[in-house]
């Protein structure tokens, strides 16, 4: 008997506060890690009657920055009255990566999947989250790729933009192979706030951050990017949906 595609639920949440929408992954989280405990014992066929509902949050947040475990502080360059003036809030998260913004006009995606339903490989499962985001780009004429020794999808530099620019970054976090975190991409976001952080740790005059606005000169419908998002992630990841 052929397996089974796993199977997804889409949700979006925008204009969702950061830490509700961390704390509503968490709560995802817990829920498939207690179903993988209470079915482990099963047999074969009981185990094949379960189904695990892997979630997949489209969410625009609020501005604040995030810092993974593995970020330094002295990447934020603002201070605690900076922040509190310009209404921007600060975590330290449990994702992988350095530093980088959430805020309106950006689409973050956070995939909780059980990666024993799909593949048990994280570098699999970061470079096919590049490759979701590179088919969304190529529906609007943007060619993504990704940078050698960098996480997140880039952009060539052209003769406008003589730069390697950063549209879409990437950090997340497993535990018991389920999945949280996931990716931003900056679809109309203001680049400016990206001016008060060293993005992603990355220290390089070279490279720059850049958004689907600033690249297409105009204005991009959030709820478009989600629609067209939804069947890549189908097909790249291989699961059917709700």
């Amino acid at each position: 008997m052929s397996k089974k595609n796993p199977i997804v639920e889409f949700s979006s949440y925008l204009g969702i506060a950061y830490k509700e929408a961390w704390e509503l992954q968490t709560f995802i989280h817990e829920e498939l890690k207690k179903n993988k405990l209470e079915w482990r014992d099963l047999s074969k066929e009981d185990r094949a009657q379960k189904t695990q509902i892997n979630k997949l949050l489209f969410c625009e947040h609020n501005h604040v920055y995030t810092l993974g475990k593995s970020g330094s502080e002295d990447h934020l360059l603002y201070g605690a009255k900076q922040l509190a003036d310009e209404d921007i809030e600060y975590f330290k998260i449990n994702r992988g990566g350095d530093i980088t913004y959430h805020g309106p006009g950006q689409l973050t995606g956070y995939p909780i999947f059980d990666l024993d339903e799909f593949f048990t490989d994280v570098h699999k499962y970061v470079r096919l989250l590049e490759e979701c985001v590179i088919q969304l780009l190529a529906t609007y004429g943007i060619e993504g790729y990704r940078e050698e020794g960098f996480t997140g999808v880039w952009l060539h530099p052209n003769k406008l933009q003589p730069r390697k620019r950063k549209i879409c970054a990437i950090g997340v976090h497993l535990s018991r192979w389920i999945t949280m975190h996931g990716f931003a991409l900056n679809v109309n976001t203001d680049i400016k706030y990206f001016n008060h952080i060293i993005p992603c740790g990355i220290e390089d005059k070279d490279k720059a951050v850049t958004s689907m606005q600033l690249e297409l000169g105009k204005k991009v419908e959030m709820k478009e990017v989600i629609e067209r998002l939804k069947p890549i992630f189908a097909t790249v990841f291989e699961f059917d949906y709700l």
